[in-house]
């Protein structure tokens, strides 16, 4: 798919100089910051010297107050208290959270994570009838709630109390109960972009400022907080910037059991960048809610019985495996259905529906078809006779502000700007998928459906290495490079571009990654370079013809030797 190539305006040139100075950094190094927002000494320092005391009062979030209270009592009277969470990986390693906190304070606490296939997305009858069966007074939704506002309703027809942890777009009614929601019009909470595994955690962390309890306790539990945001793809600023700089400290020098069970069974090594855990170890947590049930994923968190673990982390092994397979056959089934829609190229959305689906895999092939055809994308399946689908979007459009535009074909629906999900009775589908179409148009022009690939900056290969470098050994540019971790949505690697470059030597790996040597007129280096899934590409390469490239830094390590090598992203001829 081709891209435009959005080269990033340069920032106030006095700033960026000022920078480089005082932090004795190259000038494009500090260009990169500016362009993040950073514009002076201090807050380059809270850039990379991030501290847990730079964390918000949790009480600036509005029912802060109310929600410990609940709390406090429920553990004075020792009342019984369900943990309820979605089953994906941001609502389980919430579940996990607040059970390492409240177990050993509450004799009646327990969770529950609702099925998949016969509960849906977020609070169920099904599991406020078990709270009530089993007597639970009071029920804490982490990662749903928002806009539950009838079985909320129901719950309390039973004398069960909601304290409601989300981070989603609330509707216009707000349930009646505790909500903790920093996208709440009225929240005053200064960061808006919490998971809701942070939500949760700051539940926590303002019981522990009440109690005074010891708050190593608390960040013991970061580990999970820092995988909910790699997996949520929520911006990797701010309070989260933070969760994620110690969590991953966490995962790399004291591992849980589980993790490390888990890293085992994938052939993986520590330690894991923010990126790792999004393709190594998230899809791992989720599979098990995708295919099998969610409350595996808890159990596996919460466990320390290493054979229990190791047994729990094969049976999630084996989930994951499952779900590849069912996002291969799926995605190429709803490829051939856009095939044959002599509509389809004239449309600037993507729907698909094919009753027997999997609904565990249908967000992940919307990713797909997005990857290959870039525009809005719902994937449907049918459950309970009803629709249910999984949206996920392009820069440009928010999905949830479409789907809200759509809400009178929708029984339900709820999510994110990127990503959402809803449910629709089969005999709206029809008139759904049209007004999905014509509120996408209203919202995009045709030039904004060819993807972009932002680019931080132009590099030339002099740059890399500095004189008196070695260059069979890192050089300081990336050194100071990797301190930009972690990366994730808002914080994302630097993409470069260089121009004028010549390919040296060309190698196609497994028939479809390049693998290139390059070089650039007045540099006597020789670059190594890798091009994943850049098999369209090797005409290109081959043409002898002076090239630009797209690509980020990375370490190659080989042989216990460390090299620099470029990640390429695009390759296209140069003006």
């Amino acid at each position: 798919m081709n891209k435009r190539w959005l080269i990033k305006e340069n920032p106030d040139n006095q700033t960026m100089q000022f920078l480089a100075q005082k932090l004795q950094i190259d000038p494009i190094l500090s260009n990169l910051l500016t362009q993040r927002g950073i514009n002076n000494f201090h807050e380059a320092q809270a850039f990379f010297r991030p501290k847990l005391e730079a964390l918000h009062d949790p009480f600036l979030m509005k029912n802060m107050n109310q929600a410990v209270e609940r709390l406090q009592n429920a553990i004075t009277q020792q009342e019984k208290v369900l943990l309820f969470g979605d089953y994906d990986v941001d609502g389980t390693t919430a579940v996990a959270v607040l059970w390492n906190i409240l177990s050993p304070l509450l004799k009646g606490l327990d969770y529950y994570i609702p099925d998949r296939y016969r509960e849906g997305y977020g609070i169920s009858k099904d599991g406020i009838d078990f709270a009530k069966s089993q007597g639970f007074k009071v029920i804490i939704a982490l990662d749903c709630g928002i806009k539950a506002n009838t079985l909320v309703d129901y719950a309390k027809s039973l004398n069960i109390d909601f304290i409601i942890c989300d981070h989603h777009e609330p509707g216009s009614n707000i349930p009646d109960a505790i909500v903790l929601d920093p996208k709440q019009i009225d929240c005053p909470y200064p960061f808006k972009e919490l998971s809701g595994c942070g939500v949760g955690f700051k539940l926590m962390q303002a019981l522990f400022i009440i109690e005074k309890w010891n708050f190593e306790i608390l960040y013991r539990q970061l580990d999970l907080l820092a995988i909910s945001i790699a997996a949520d793809l929520v911006p990797v600023v701010g309070e989260n910037r933070i969760f994620c700089h110690f969590g991953l400290e966490i995962i790399n020098k004291s591992p849980r059991l589980c993790f490390q069970e888990m890293l085992i069974e994938a052939k993986k090594q520590l330690p894991l960048t923010l990126t790792n855990v999004v393709f190594i170890i998230a899809p791992r947590i989720n599979a098990a809610g995708r295919i099998d049930e969610g409350k595996k994923a808890v159990k596996l968190m919460i466990s320390e019985d290493r054979n229990e673990i190791r047994t729990t982390v094969k049976s999630i092994e084996d989930d994951n495996i499952e779900r590849r397979k069912l996002d291969k056959i799926i995605t190429e089934e709803a490829l051939n259905l856009l095939k044959t829609d002599s509509h389809f190229h004239t449309k600037m959305t993507t729907v698909v529906f094919q009753a027997d689906w999997h609904k565990g895999v249908i967000g992940i092939v919307a990713s797909r078809l997005i990857e290959q055809y870039y525009r809005p994308t719902i994937v449907l399946t049918e459950s309970n006779n009803k629709l249910t689908g999984s949206a996920r979007s392009i820069l440009g459009i928010n999905i949830y502000e479409v789907l809200a535009a759509c809400e009178d074909h929708l029984e339900q629906f709820g999510g994110h700007a990127f990503a959402a999900g809803m449910t629709l009775n089969p005999e709206k589908l029809i008139d759904f998928t049209n007004q999905f179409e014509i509120e996408v148009q209203k919202r995009i022009s045709p030039a904004e459906m060819i993807p972009i690939q932002e680019v931080d900056h132009e590099l030339l290969f002099d740059d890399l290495f500095k004189a008196g470098e070695n260059i069979y050994e890192i050089p300081k540019f990336k050194r100071i490079l990797k301190q930009l971790e972690p990366h994730g949505p808002e914080n994302m690697k630097p993409v470069f571009v260089s121009k004028n470059v010549y390919v040296e030597n060309v190698q196609l790996l497994k028939e479809l990654h390049l693998k290139l040597s390059l070089s650039q007129p007045h540099c006597p280096l020789e670059i190594q370079a890798i091009g994943f899934n850049l098999k369209d590409k090797i005409d290109l390469a081959l043409s002898k013809e002076p090239l630009d490239i797209l690509y980020t830094l990375e370490i190659n390590s080989w042989n216990n030797q460390e090299r620099l090598q470029l990640n390429l992203k695009d390759i296209r001829p140069s003006l």
